[in-house]
């Protein structure tokens, strides 16, 4: 599983014109799901997510977790985080995960970080979505676990 977590002041996702989830100030997180990903492995991305340090303190420093500042997460599913790029010309997506499982991963993905009381805000999986953001910093992190 592969979550790119961009900081962001603002975010939302549309499909055909229309916002179907918006945040302010907090984590737009770029969630690829691969073969061979479990639950374990969602619950462990989605831990990181939430715990890590990746906001600002009073001194400039990352301290702080989207949690600490009150923030939000916006969650995508994008498999073309899993394309392979090495070969030809065209991207090869053979190491994503079947769209079914991917749906659930992500499902459960979303709901473990509801848990922890970080309001959660998503896009429509396997749909056309523009993603409009604007970066803070910009940081951008990458969590990667393997299965």
């Amino acid at each position: 599983m592969k979550a790119v977590l961009q900081r962001v002041l603002s975010s939302r996702v549309e499909v055909a014109g229309q916002i179907v989830g918006q945040i302010d100030h907090g984590w737009l997180v770029l969630l690829g799901i691969g073969i061979g990903d479990t639950q374990d492995i969602a619950q462990y991305v989605a831990d990181r997510c939430v715990h890590l340090r990746g906001f600002s303190d009073d001194q400039g420093k990352m301290n702080l977790s989207v949690q600490d500042v009150r923030g939000s997460m916006l969650i995508v599913s994008q498999f073309t985080l899993y394309a392979d790029c090495n070969r030809g010309r065209r991207p090869s997506f053979d190491s994503a995960a079947s769209p079914a499982i991917a749906n659930e991963l992500y499902e459960i993905f979303c709901e473990c970080v509801r848990g922890t009381g970080v309001p959660v805000a998503k896009g429509i999986f396997q749909a056309d979505m523009q993603v409009i953001l604007t970066n803070d910093g910009p940081v951008t992190l990458i969590i990667e676990k393997n299965a």
